[in-house]
């Protein structure tokens, strides 16, 4: 119970319940808290995408609040962040699997390997970040090597090993959380990029 000072007394719950609300956050937490310390450093200007949704009903439970009851995507997303690192374009997707073996392809959406196949069409850097949560394991793959498999017909999922083998491991720290960009220094600004 606990005591308030109306005393009223209201008893504490311990309902333990499957939340699926917030699953696969923890990859994209970390990333927004990288690139905020990115941004108060000014090392890059990068921020993840608002989702552009349409409105239909709204209910006014109260006069001082208001509660979105009914909403739909208007257009699908392109990838999750996008902004300017070293004068370059940067965008990528971030995605995290639970799985031990592989990363499964139908994560990532047509339109997304669109998009990121019209950023590098342009010029500009793109990847995907991949976390293994079993292993608590990031990854950077290069869209190119993402876009490769995407279209291959015999491929429905990347085997860890393999990412291992061609991705890039990202450090992990306190400030930042994740040190995303010192894998696209090695990767895209050494005259040697990573393949």
């Amino acid at each position: 119970m606990i005591g308030y000072p109306n005393k009223k007394s209201l008893p504490i719950r311990h309902e333990v319940k499957d939340n699926y609300m917030g699953r696969g956050m923890s990859l994209e937490d970390d990333l927004n808290k990288s690139n905020e310390y990115y941004l108060e450093t000014e090392r890059a200007l990068i921020h993840k995408k608002p989702i552009p949704v349409q409105i239909v009903r709204v209910d006014y439970p109260q006069r001082s609040s208001a509660k979105i009851v009914e909403a739909y995507y208007k257009t699908p997303s392109t990838t999750d962040y996008n902004g300017i690192y070293r004068g370059k374009a940067i965008d990528f997707e971030a995605k995290e699997t639970k799985s031990k073996s592989s990363f499964p392809l139908k994560n990532i959406h047509p339109h997304q390997v669109k998009h990121l196949q019209r950023v590098l069409d342009h010029g500009g850097i793109g990847f995907v970040i991949i976390r293994f949560c079993t292993f608590d394991e990031t990854y950077l793959i290069d869209a190119e090597y993402i876009i490769k498999h995407y279209f291959q017909k015999e491929s429905k999922s990347i085997p860890y090993t393999d990412i291992k083998t061609n991705g890039h491991l990202i450090k992990q720290g306190y400030t930042p959380r994740l040190h995303y960009l010192d894998v696209v220094d090695q990767c895209y600004f050494k005259e040697e990029a990573c393949e």
